[in-house]
């Protein structure tokens, strides 16, 4: 039987994230809104199914065997889903109350909208970016003359608004355009997948919405600690360099690589007199940037 909405969560490792995650569905779902709710489990070891199951009711779980990629599970929930709305969510995200009624409308009023974002707050309910112009030489540009922040971040102001692409914590997708466009990109294991995901919708006609009167916490795991964050770095500027070679070409890769390992340069240097920041996770930023396919990323991690 179809229903409206699918909430599709991915975890890893996340157990009590996951519970908070569930907790909020549960109290901020819509009345009156048919909906189900799928958990993909990415082969955690901390218990995590085990959790999901103890709560009983009526949720699909899903069990890796092993570690796959974010664009590769969020499709196989979509695919899976029966609502003609899919809600993404990662294990540490927080629906706050309203959100799910309020990305639903904006999607309902723009039938050429194929996935809407609510603003993204941190932990300490503060907003940050969340939605951005599609990255290239353009942008890359602006980044190196930190201008970033004024002319490619697109998640401001407090009216809905079209944007170019949106991250996926917390994204609610019209199944149909997904669909139509075969899901996301695999080869995309974590990183500018939803990029990848929004720039192909576009090419297929659709758009989508940043709606900032909707929200959501996304209580970012990432590490400011080189040894524990530099598969993550690495899987970062991988998954960049493929998103601009893919749809810009390897001219257009070769001058973003170079412009952003400056900026990422600059921001070192700047480090080793500014105190508390990172110089050394900085360092490893650029020179990453400059050569994104030497490393290990989260990919490599996962495979064992």
């Amino acid at each position: 039987m179809a229903v409206d909405l699918s909430y599709c969560v991915v975890n890893t490792n996340g157990r009590e994230f996951l519970r908070a995650c569930l907790a909020a569905i549960e109290a901020t779902h819509p009345v009156g809104v048919e909906h189900e709710v799928l958990v993909l489990d990415n082969a955690s070891t901390d218990g995590s199914a085990a959790a999901v199951r103890a709560l009983g009711g009526e949720i699909e779980l899903i069990e890796r065997e092993r570690p796959m990629g974010k664009a590769e599970n969020d499709s196989l929930l979509m695919e899976r889903a029966r609502g003609r709305f899919c809600l993404l969510l990662n294990e540490d995200s927080e629906l706050r109350p309203g959100a799910t009624a309020v990305l639903m409308a904006a999607l309902e009023d723009d039938p050429a909208a194929a996935a809407a974002t609510p603003q993204l707050l941190d932990a300490n309910l503060s907003p940050y970016p969340c939605a951005w112009r599609f990255p290239g030489v353009g942008t890359a540009l602006t980044g190196a003359l930190f201008l970033h922040r004024w002319t490619t971040v697109q998640s401001t102001g407090k009216q809905t608004r079209r944007v170019d692409w949106a991250q996926s914590s917390a994204l609610m997708v019209r199944r149909e355009a997904a669909a139509e466009i075969g899901f996301m990109d695999p080869d995309f294991f974590v990183y500018y997948d939803e990029c990848d995901f929004a720039k192909r919708l576009a090419e297929a006609g659709w758009h989508e919405l940043f709606v900032p009167a909707a929200a959501a916490v996304h209580h970012n795991q990432l590490s400011t600690d080189l040894a524990a964050g530099l598969p993550r770095i690495v899987e970062f500027h991988r998954n960049r360099d493929l998103y601009v070679r893919k749809h810009g070409g390897r001219a257009a890769a070769l001058a973003v690589r170079v412009l952003t390992a400056w900026s990422y340069a600059v921001r070192a240097l700047a480090a080793t007199v500014i105190p508390g920041e990172p110089a050394e996770v900085y360092r490893a930023h650029a020179r990453q940037a400059l050569f994104p396919a030497r490393g290990a990323g989260i990919r490599e991690r996962a495979a064992g």
